[in-house]
């Protein structure tokens, strides 16, 4: 379960426009993510620039970084959106998530269900 400090963390990373750009090119680029190179062509941010935004985003878990040879790849962490929309919808409508179109149950919603 997601904490105020840490909503409050991933809610300010998203509250930059570049930052918020890049998040929804991984989460649109799916969980195999995409290299920085590709990312910053992408988005025609500088490699600095971008480097500064994806440890901003990683510190507030909402991406990953691994590394494939030479290139670091990118990708959201799902886990960590979720988290965040759970949070935020945690007491919906007093407790009447069907108003705000929620799932009701504890399966995992799929990508296609979860993005409709």
């Amino acid at each position: 379960m997601m904490e105020s400090k840490d909503a409050l963390t991933a809610l300010s990373a998203l509250a930059q426009e570049t930052r918020l750009a890049i998040f929804r090119h991984l989460v649109i680029a799916g969980p195999d993510g995409v290299s920085a190179g590709s990312i910053a062509e992408a988005l025609g941010t500088p490699a600095p620039t971008l480097s500064f935004h994806l440890k901003e985003l990683e510190r507030a878990g909402l991406i990953a970084q691994r590394r494939a040879g030479r290139s670091l790849i990118y990708a959201a962490r799902y886990d960590g959106m979720r988290a965040l929309l759970s949070f935020l919808m945690k007491d919906c409508c007093a407790g009447r998530p069907e108003i705000c179109g929620l799932e009701t149950s504890n399966e995992p919603a799929s990508c296609a269900s979860a993005c409709s």
